[in-house]
């Protein structure tokens, strides 16, 4: 497996450029909403978004999020399936770090969701599904998240994919280094939960912090 042949360079390249598109700024912005950055959170996720009060946006937001992750790998193995899973992880380090904002974008679990269900469906699937449980159960999402995408490299490896174990445990790890802030929300009692008045008003499970 060699990563830096120029078609895993450029998978590499293009999985980041895709993941660094901020949907979120971009479809706030076209929708008269001005810089979602500018509130709540100030993450450029779904779950920021929903805190325009604008649902339908908050939902292409996460689509839109998740498709990147997909697609970079979909894409990559076209043209370099070496390079196909790291191609993926580019895409939810450009959305993390994305090189138009200064670096400073989202926590990345959308796209993670996205690359994992790509990269192995049942992953992608049972690692959504406990997100959906753990939410619906404790109300917290960035806490479903962090469930959630811990779990997948336990899925993979129980289904016996052990690239895909690597790549689930990698994604993990960044999820839950971008999570730190949650996290001690979490510890201390004072993380928002869902449905909370900066959350959806509705009082369904909001879309992971992404």
């Amino acid at each position: 497996m060699d990563w830096t042949s120029p078609a895993s360079l450029a998978a590499i390249a293009m999985g980041y450029l895709l993941g660094s598109i901020p949907f979120g700024l971009v479809l706030t912005r076209l929708a008269g909403h001005g810089d979602v950055r500018a509130i709540g959170s100030g993450n450029i996720g779904a779950t920021n978004v929903l805190r325009t009060g604008n649902k339908a946006l908050a939902a292409l937001t996460l689509i839109l999020d998740a498709a990147k992750g997909g697609f970079a790998i979909w894409l990559a193995r076209h043209f370099a399936p070496d390079a196909a899973l790291i191609a993926g992880f580019a895409a939810v380090l450009g959305h993390n770090f994305p090189v138009w904002l200064g670096f400073k974008g989202g926590k990345g679990v959308a796209t993670t969701l996205g690359a994992l269900a790509v990269a192995a469906w049942p992953v992608g699937v049972f690692a959504a599904a406990t997100w959906l449980v753990v939410a619906l159960i404790f109300r917290y999402s960035s806490l479903a998240a962090i469930v959630g995408l811990a779990a997948a490299p336990f899925y993979a490896y129980w289904l016996g994919d052990m690239a895909v174990t690597i790549f689930a445990a990698a994604l993990a790890v960044l999820a839950i280094i971008r999570h730190h802030a949650n996290i001690e929300r979490l510890f201390k009692g004072t993380e928002p939960r869902i449905g909370s008045r900066k959350k959806a008003e509705s009082g369904a499970p909001t879309p992971p912090v992404a």
